[in-house]
């Protein structure tokens, strides 16, 4: 299986598992100058901005490490954007990561702030 594969094996993972969290999938996939945000969803007044991490194991350490101090200043910048864009000042925005190991998913809310 390819990383591109991979990737969208994981996203749908998530998105299920999202959904059965009683999450609202706003978009996914959704592309922006600086890059791409995996799922933005919502739950009650919560804009959630969503990075799923995908690996085999963890013997390279666990996927939520990889969502380095780049990538989370990123993630801010683009949930600014979508912020405005989609005129959502009401809400509140958090950032979590859901990462796959083989068949466990862990999600971890709050993963990093602004």
């Amino acid at each position: 299986m390819n990383n591109i594969v991979k990737g969208i094996s994981g996203e749908n993972k998530a998105i299920k598992f999202l959904k059965k969290k009683k999450y609202i999938i706003l978009e996914h996939n959704v592309d922006f100058k600086i890059g791409e945000a995996d799922i933005i969803a919502r739950r009650n007044d919560t804009i959630v901005f969503v990075e799923v991490k995908w690996r085999r194991g963890e013997s390279y350490g666990r996927p939520s490490e990889s969502v380095n101090y780049y990538k989370q200043k990123k993630y801010i910048s683009m949930a600014k954007m979508y912020m405005v864009k989609n005129r959502l000042s009401g809400f509140n925005f958090r950032f979590d990561i859901i990462e796959i190991t083989g068949d466990k998913i862990n999600h971890i809310e709050n993963a990093f702030e602004e």
